[in-house]
């Protein structure tokens, strides 16, 4: 069954981030394949040059992907990404959020994530989905979504 807008979020505990602390705080989770890669690159330094907007709008960012905390950090060092990450290599996450499916590339097909991102009002409920996100303007259409 997948998430809709009104479920409560499913939990996330990872390293220091638990999303059921984060209650009165909206929360953007953007689900991306992999580390370091063109699109998840794009996404997440389009986060990082908006992050002062979500912060005056009181709402935190986070970033998922299945990559190891090692990739995730240098990552977010390389690029200057000032929010959390969570790993999820077991893709348990991904899963509980319906993210984690069957592609397709050059005829392969393989399992891995559906860029997707969720945000979670400040009640711990999904307030809006944003399903097979284009990395290329997608973190102004989230923040846009906050009014």
């Amino acid at each position: 069954m997948a998430i809709q807008v009104g479920d409560r979020a499913p939990e996330i505990k990872s390293g220091d981030f638990q999303l059921s602390r984060q209650k009165g705080k909206r929360v953007v989770l953007f689900f991306y394949p992999k580390s370091d890669t063109p699109g998840c690159t794009k996404e997440a330094c389009e986060f990082r040059d908006l992050s002062k907007k979500f912060d005056k709008k009181e709402t935190m960012i986070v970033g998922l992907s299945p990559d190891k905390p090692e990739a995730q950090q240098k990552f977010a060092t390389k690029y200057g990404l000032p929010y959390a990450f969570v790993a999820d290599p077991d893709h348990s996450i991904a899963e509980a959020y319906g993210v984690w499916k069957e592609k397709n590339m050059y005829g392969r097909k393989y399992m891995g994530i559906e860029r997707t991102t969720f945000l979670v009002g400040a009640d711990g409920k999904i307030a809006k989905i944003f399903p097979k996100v284009k990395p290329e303007g997608h973190a102004a259409q989230v923040l846009a979504a906050l009014a």
